[in-house]
């Protein structure tokens, strides 16, 4: 029976033509699709069709699967390179793919050791192995290769389903564990009678503990609301840093934070400014400084730094009025800020006539900014896709605060699944967080990593609100993703070693 269902479910191509497609139903279940079971349909049918095949076409499987989602999920790279970096449509086409073809090898490696690694346990053992391995390589992809790619992990599409109850527990790796846990159950429910029973009640268990653990408060208020104001100011990514336009900028968003002098805290997205710290220091920055702590506010504004001495440049958050500091970007954006795999990078890039910044990263430890009387946790755009950056020194802070500059990538679908990567961090922490950025999409969010207030897209506008400064300890937040993914580790070596034990013990019986 076992032989026969694996005969009829591996021979046919029909699985290499499916498996592009249930990629690009992974990318349907993230924002702005939001359809999250379709990520366990994805998985179902890719974990299936590893089933009863050779590593190696596992691997080709993967890398079919891989091929679809990020084609769908991150088409928007080719809105970067070609619309805001104006490189040609052949060369923006040419990268775009080795892009994609890039991060579609780690759905091919998940293939190729799931099933190497089970080549010959029974079918529970294989699915539960398969899961583990799913986001084992989904952690590498999220913090390996080019200082981390963590876009697309299955976890953030579980933001409104009952598994979001074990974010603040387990983050994003061990819920998006449990969707590969779901997803290889179901595989199994399909494959094995014998396991009917037990696939059916894990499932259960797995959602219905989910939606219990949303209804228990991990983190709780400890003050009066504060007042905030989120300053979109809207400017085209490619009138951003024409000197003639500078003035204007600067005027447009002193203009609209005076109107909004009744709130503590006003926030300004990612490079609002768009000259050096040391260029409008004085003659900018210093007056309206005075001017917040005249009517009792704080400015968060982020602006680039350079060190003249050093001839280094930081990408950087101030602190202006009653307390002022300074935050620097710490995990910077591969190809954006920094150029990785030199020379080849490089040579590239001025093959195509693109120029980027040269940033610097911050200091690994950074005191806590503070605003509205109360410390918080800075994130510098996609640093709010890395759990840890939002963790240091959370125990002192009351919320978070991220600044992002998304114009980059036009009116794709990248706003829209850059804000769902901001919730988990919401979710994870027990926090709210203040979210500015440049042309959208501007929220706040709720502890429980709900959307409380949003400013639309590609609107010059001022977003304003309430939130309540939070303490207390997630457990997520005491244990962080590497205590989640030594866990995982662990469940890991022990199931391949208690399976391996049994398969010998077996086989001595067998033989005796």
């Amino acid at each position: 029976m076992h032989m026969h269902n694996h005969i009829r479910f591996s021979s046919s191509h029909y699985w290499d033509l499916g498996v592009p497609i249930a990629g690009v139903l992974l990318t349907l279940s993230f924002a702005p699709f939001d359809y999250p079971y379709a990520a366990i349909v994805a998985l179902t049918f890719l974990f299936a069709s590893w089933q009863g095949i050779t590593p190696s076409r596992a691997l080709l499987r993967g890398f079919l699967f891989g091929l679809g989602a990020f084609a769908s999920g991150v088409s928007w790279v080719y809105v970067s390179i070609h619309e805001m970096g104006h490189a040609g449509v052949i060369e923006s086409i040419a990268l775009t793919s080795v892009f994609v073809a890039l991060w579609a090898l780690f759905p091919a490696l998940s293939g190729y050791v799931s099933v190497y690694l089970t080549a010959r346990s029974v079918v529970s053992v294989r699915l539960f192995i398969t899961s583990v391995v799913w986001v084992l390589v989904e952690f590498l992809r999220g913090s390996l290769l080019l200082n981390g790619f963590p876009w697309l992990q299955c976890g953030y599409s579980q933001m409104d389903t009952p598994l979001a109850g074990y974010v603040p527990l387990m983050g994003v790796y061990g819920t998006g564990f449990l969707l590969a846990l779901t997803a290889a159950a179901v595989v199994a429910f399909v494959y094995s009678k014998k396991y009917r029973g037990p696939m059916m009640v894990s499932i259960l268990l797995i959602w219905t503990l989910g939606a219990l653990l949303q209804t228990k408060q991990w983190t709780h208020i400890i003050g009066a609301p504060i007042y905030v104001a989120l300053v979109q100011g809207n400017i085209a990514q490619d009138q951003k840093w024409r000197i003639e336009n500078k003035a204007k900028t600067l005027q447009l968003y002193k203009k609209m934070t005076e109107e909004h002098w009744d709130s503590a805290v006003i926030v300004w997205p990612e490079t609002a400014i768009p000259a050096f710290l040391s260029q409008v220091n004085e003659s900018f920055l210093t007056p309206l400084s005075e001017q917040a702590r005249q009517h009792h506010s704080d400015l968060i504004i982020s602006v680039p730094d350079k060190n003249e001495a050093e001839n280094k440049r930081y990408n950087a958050v101030i602190t202006l009025g009653n307390t002022q500091g300074m935050y620097r970007k710490r995990h910077l954006l591969p190809f954006g800020e920094y150029l990785p795999w030199q020379p080849l990078s490089g040579f590239v890039l001025n093959k195509i006539n693109m120029k980027l910044g040269q940033f610097t990263a911050g200091d690994i430890r950074q005191p806590l900014l503070i605003a509205g009387g109360y410390s918080f946790i800075t994130s510098i755009c996609y640093e709010d896709a890395f759990a840890d950056v939002n963790l240091q020194g959370l125990a002192d802070a009351a919320y978070l605060v991220n600044v992002t500059n998304d114009a980059w990538f036009g009116n794709s679908i990248e706003p829209y699944q850059h804000m769902q990567i901001a919730r988990m961090r919401a979710l994870e922490t027990g926090r709210y967080m203040l979210r500015a950025t440049n042309t959208g999409l501007t929220g706040i969010v709720s502890p429980d990593g709900k959307i409380i207030a949003q400013a639309p897209l590609f609107q010059t506008t001022v977003l304003t609100g309430e939130i309540a400064p939070m303490a207390g300890m997630t457990p997520f937040a005491r244990w962080g993703d590497n205590t989640i993914i030594y866990v995982l580790v662990f469940l890991l070596m022990a199931t391949i070693t208690i399976s391996h034990f049994l398969k010998k013990k077996n086989r001595l019986a067998g033989e005796s």
